[in-house]
């Protein structure tokens, strides 16, 4: 497909190849958001996080017409917890824990799968990590530099926490991010708020705010 205009914020814009971009979707686990996992049951505020699926739907749509590259993740940990990182093991009780889908973030569980509203396809990757950043001990910047990647579309849950920590972690690989934030979402509306606001800080050192609504537009009108 021919290069596409992708309309920013403040007043930005940037060109996209969608055979050198591809479209993270970070973390659409059950346990996060469906009323039945873990979090609704536990009566965490998922409204936020259910209000982001149609524009995460949206953008899903728009990468797969394009031709984009689309991966997924999954935040989950083996069933002894032996990749769970000491600091983890220590504070962070929940990870383990029985829930209404299965032990909380352990590989297998009916509560780590990705939602159905955001299915994988086939030979769309599944990167599953021991950690907040898509990046950290897993394949990913390998199959992305395989394919001929140097930009990267991010949604997902939760914006400030395994959104940008592989946002982050990205740019530090030298990839060009855009956050999509109608498809991105918090359990506390103002954490990421205060997100997109750090991306913003220091010109573009973080890379660039947008959402589905633009990349769906960029996508039907190539090259404007």
């Amino acid at each position: 497909m021919a290069r596409i205009r992708l309309s920013c914020e403040r007043g930005r814009s940037i060109e996209l190849d969608p055979a050198r971009t591809a479209l993270g979707c970070i973390d659409f686990q059950a346990d996060f958001v469906l009323p039945e996992g873990r979090a609704g049951a536990l009566g965490s505020p998922i409204d936020a996080l259910l209000a982001a699926i149609p524009a995460a739907q949206r953008a899903l749509a728009a990468a797969r017409e394009a031709g984009m590259l689309v991966f997924f993740t999954r935040e989950c940990y083996a069933p002894d917890l032996a990749d769970l990182n000491a600091f983890r093991r220590q504070y962070d009780l929940a990870v383990g824990s029985p829930g209404p889908l299965g032990r909380f973030l352990v590989k297998g569980e009916r509560g780590t799968e990705i939602i159905p509203h955001l299915r994988p396809m086939d030979r769309e990757p599944v990167i599953d990590k021991a950690g907040f950043s898509a990046f950290h001990q897993t394949t990913l910047d390998t199959i992305l530099r395989v394919r001929g990647i140097d930009t990267l579309l991010l949604m997902g849950y939760t914006t400030q926490c395994c959104v940008a920590s592989t946002l982050r972690h990205a740019v530090d690989l030298g990839y060009g991010c855009v956050l999509l934030k109608d498809a991105c979402a918090a359990y506390d509306p103002a954490d990421h708020e205060a997100t997109v606001r750090v991306m913003y800080s220091e010109g573009d050192n973080f890379g660039w705010v947008s959402d589905a609504e633009r990349l769906a537009s960029a996508v039907h009108t190539p090259g404007h």
